[in-house]
């Protein structure tokens, strides 16, 4: 073999080697994790969203996968501006490749604009808003756990179903709280009752005193709460110190979390009819990593959104070994294709417009007397299939399925 053979053959492994070298390489990905973690939603996101995406890194058994995965998190203190810029710092330095959790509706829509301009992926569990999925929707957002069409549907149709056919509203006045009066309105609306009166709450709140007296007054049968976390809590306690309740008007907690129900107790919130996508109780795999989660979380279970950052990190794990890449039109086009799987929501889909398609779940608050121990707080009522839970695709507005 002559010496140039013998010097074409050498490249020619060391290309190979190099290749292969290339090929073993394992696909760094880094997650942020942006949330509230110090205000009024803190308990139902807040670290309890970073350990739910620790976990599904741990369950996926990402590392021997070939892939390399970071977790970072941030305070966005429910400030657009303030979540926006850590956004754009993730993006542009600090090399994330999506961007999980985000509730504060008002942070989500400009995180969701971001994302998209810097062409990654947002996995939103914490916000509700429906226009995620309807004029704000984008190809590079995934709606996870819930959001207000479904609050509207479940909830509020359980109340008009039920007698409750006057309806006044105690709105949080940002993005959130216009969405879920507005949907829940509609609903109100179409199945033949009235809306007698509206009123926009500072947000945060503490004192919901003259805003609770004109709900009194307007005399409707049912006052709903649009609003969450912190808010929902005081709004319920004060209307309790109001006698509301007992003298005949009826509470729509519209967006209620098993944290709230904690933090009010049994003796307050019994009777409390609200919707949720994940219970820690509703069967043996709920059950199973709900008490993993709890041991590192101080007993604390976990609510929807927690539950949900755990399932949408895990199927974007998923793409992102199936793809062998951190390009986010390739993962996200693996994730529709694919049907989502895990203990905490079953199987599952992602349309189109980025709705994640999956049952939601109507409660009712236990009596003290019927709880039979710690976290034990709902009754099931009723179960909505996707389909019922959720606007349908072509009915949003959505520019990504419009004909």
């Amino acid at each position: 073999m002559d010496r140039r053979s013998l010097l074409a053959g050498a490249l020619a492994t060391g290309f190979s080697m190099k290749a292969m070298a290339q090929a073993q390489q394992p696909v760094p990905i880094k997650i942020g994790v942006l949330n509230d973690r110090s205000g009024l939603y803190a308990d139902l996101t807040g670290e309890g969203s970073v350990v739910a995406a620790r976990l599904a890194v741990e369950d996926f058994g990402a590392a021997a996968k070939g892939l390399q995965v970071q977790i970072v998190s941030a305070d966005h203190q429910n400030k657009p501006d303030v979540g926006a810029n850590i956004a754009r710092q993730w993006y542009d330095n600090d090399a994330v490749d999506v961007i999980a959790d985000v509730p504060t509706s008002s942070v989500a829509l400009a995180v969701n604009q971001i994302t998209r301009e810097k062409n990654r992926i947002l996995l939103n569990s914490g916000a509700a808003t429906s226009d995620l999925t309807g004029p704000q929707c984008s190809p590079n957002t995934v709606h996870w756990t819930y959001d207000t069409y479904a609050l509207a549907q479940s909830t509020g149709g359980a109340m008009v179903r039920a007698g409750g056919d006057t309806w006044f509203f105690m709105t949080a006045d940002y993005a959130f709280g216009h969405a879920l009066e507005r949907d829940t309105a509609a609903v109100v609306q179409k199945a033949g009752g009235r809306v007698l009166g509206a009123v926009r709450t500072p947000f945060p709140g503490t004192d919901f005193s003259s805003f609770l007296l004109q709900a009194q007054a307007s005399k409707a049968k049912v006052i709903g709460l649009a609003n969450a976390g912190g808010d929902t809590i005081n709004s319920i306690k004060q209307a309790a110190e109001f006698g509301i309740t007992q003298a005949g008007q009826k509470l729509a907690g519209l967006l209620i979390f098993i944290t709230d129900v904690h933090a009010l107790g049994l003796q307050t919130a019994q009777g409390l009819v609200l919707t949720e996508s994940f219970y820690w109780d509703l069967n043996d795999g709920t059950r199973a990593w709900s008490k993993r989660f709890a041991a590192l979380r101080g007993g604390n279970m976990p609510t929807m959104v927690q539950a949900g950052v755990y399932s949408a990190v895990l199927h974007y794990l998923k793409a992102a070994a199936a793809t062998k890449s951190r390009e986010a039109a390739g993962n996200m086009a693996w994730m529709k294709a694919n049907a989502t799987e895990d203990p905490l929501f079953g199987t599952g889909s992602i349309r189109p417009d980025g709705r994640k398609m999956h049952p939601v779940f109507l409660f009712e608050v236990k009596k003290p007397a019927d709880s039979k121990g710690p976290w034990d707080y709902y009754k099931q009522i009723s179960t909505l299939s996707a389909e019922q839970a959720f606007r349908p695709v072509g009915e949003g507005n959505c520019p990504l399925v419009r004909a």
